[in-house]
């Protein structure tokens, strides 16, 4: 249990990383859209080659990956308009063009939806003997820390204290670390059907993140070079998938 808490906390820990770059270096926008792209496209590959893929191998009759996926993806759309609620702004054209305040909230959102089920199953990973998926591993640390980065300048921008923003993925860390836990500990013995779920639900929940927030802000500060990123970051993670 103690193992699977480490992995759980070291993989979001890459949140507070981002915000700490965020804090102590300048970095041009355009490097930021480049890296959030990077990112995002590791998360393409572990949806992928790992939530999905697991899931639907698992699955009997593939019913449950198919509600775990939609609700995933419903309670990060009904989570995004209640963030959108908060705004004193309209957004200008895209969407995606909220204020930095509510920009940034997203991001934390689609971290915590698909940051928790995640860290629940790299600790199910466990169970089976098998050792840490590195897969999942790498791809959830590596689009952590540009989403850490991306949200903490918006927050950051918006107003919002450097040391709230810190305990904000402060909490997100240890609640990561605690989900690991969980899912090694109990949910490890409550069956196949739990993984699929949750599988199924981290799957719907980071993509309609990366489709609403984290692709579309990445195209904004990091213009055509985007897609290049995008493709190598998801080539990184099925590499990384056939090593597992």
């Amino acid at each position: 249990m103690i193992e699977a808490a480490f992995w759980g906390g070291l993989a979001a820990s890459a949140l507070l990383m981002g915000a700490i770059l965020a804090f102590v270096f300048e970095i041009p926008k355009r490097t930021q859209g480049l890296v959030l792209a990077f990112g995002a496209g590791t998360l393409i590959g572990a949806v992928a080659y790992e939530l999905l893929e697991e899931a639907i191998d698992i699955s009997m009759r593939g019913i449950d990956v198919a509600i775990g996926f939609g609700l995933g993806a419903v309670v990060f759309y009904l989570g995004s308009i209640r963030i959108d609620a908060l705004s004193p702004k309209v957004a200008e054209g895209m969407e995606s063009k909220r204020d930095p305040r509510t920009s940034g909230l997203a991001l934390v959102l689609g971290a915590v939806l698909d940051g928790i089920p995640e860290s629940i199953v790299l600790g199910l990973s466990l169970v089976a003997g098998e050792g840490i998926s590195v897969a999942v591993l790498v791809a959830v640390f590596v689009s952590n820390l540009p989403e850490g980065l991306s949200a903490s300048a918006d927050l950051n921008a918006a107003g919002l204290p450097r040391q709230r923003i810190l305990g904000v993925w402060g909490l997100v860390v240890v609640a990561s670390a605690v989900a690991a836990a969980i899912g090694y500990g109990l949910l490890g013995q409550m069956g196949p059907h739990v993984t699929v779920i949750l599988n199924s639900f981290a799957a719907g929940a980071i993509l309609a993140m990366l489709a609403e927030s984290m692709i579309p802000e990445a195209y904004e500060q990091g213009g055509r070079a985007v897609g290049l990123m995008t493709t190598l970051g998801f080539a990184v993670a099925a590499a990384l998938s056939f090593q597992t």
